[in-house]
């Protein structure tokens, strides 16, 4: 990537729950204002690897470091780099008894000391930016799940972040909604984001993503341009993966 600076550095990364090793040393950069999409099936460690990216997960060995900084150095405040990661969930989680406006105006509210004036101006932009500003009273319950998951995104940029994760962000929701999250998340593709996609959507990898990552039993099999994983898989599993997912 030439000069473009290294945003997350990740190097031998192991994750183990109990025993069960989880992750068995992965090894990845991603470049700022790159979008890397990670592919593969359930249960291969991609949302445990995105959860280890903010400390969300306890590494077991090997290092992550976001923009220079080691995750889990006593040294380092996480919670400052936290601040610098939006992060989107599957189930949206957005807090049930606060109004949408509530929901975005909370975080940099309470964690970064801006007015509620300003705060709550940022949001409705950030609401008109994902297609909702008529939403801004509404609570949570009453919007389709993915209003509610755009809601979670606004939200996750009202901080104003450099890298935003999404772990599977349309895989709760009706076919019909996912769209609408997808153009999204192009969007913010498109303006530059630094983002890390743990995704089912191969049609989004494929367009949108720098880089693809195809993980299986907790290890990297193939890393490379969409061209390249898509259209000349060189890993058997990634063939057998790919002819199962694109040919249903």
């Amino acid at each position: 990537m030439g000069t473009t600076p290294v945003k997350i550095h990740v190097a031998d990364l192991h994750k183990a729950f109990a025993g069960n090793e989880v992750l068995k040393g992965i090894t990845l950069d991603v470049y700022a204002r790159e979008v890397l999409c990670m592919i593969g099936p359930s249960g291969s460690g991609k949302s445990t690897f995105l959860r280890c990216l903010n400390g969300l997960e306890e590494i077991t060995s090997g290092t992550v470091e976001v923009d220079g900084q080691r995750i889990g150095d006593p040294h380092v405040n996480l919670n400052q780099i936290r601040e610098n990661i939006g992060m989107v969930f599957q189930h949206f989680n957005l807090f049930p008894h606060l109004s949408v406006l509530k929901n975005i105006t909370l975080g940099p509210t309470q964690l970064k000391g801006v007015s509620v004036a300003v705060a709550s101006d940022q949001a409705k932009k950030l609401l008109a930016q994902v297609g909702l500003e008529d939403k801004a009273t509404a609570m949570p319950n009453s919007l389709s799940g993915g209003q509610q998951q755009r809601v979670a995104i606004a939200r996750a940029l009202a901080m104003d972040p450099e890298i935003m994760l999404f772990d599977e962000p349309t895989s709760a929701l009706d076919p019909e909604m996912v769209g609408d999250v997808l153009h999204v998340m192009q969007q913010l593709a498109e303006n530059g984001m630094t983002m890390v996609v743990v995704t089912h959507e191969m049609g989004f990898a494929k367009n949108v993503a720098d880089q693809v990552v195809f993980m299986d039993d907790g290890i990297i099999q193939e890393a490379g341009t969409p061209a390249a994983v898509f259209e000349h898989p060189q890993n058997a599993r990634t063939r057998e993966f790919l002819d199962k997912v694109l040919n249903v």
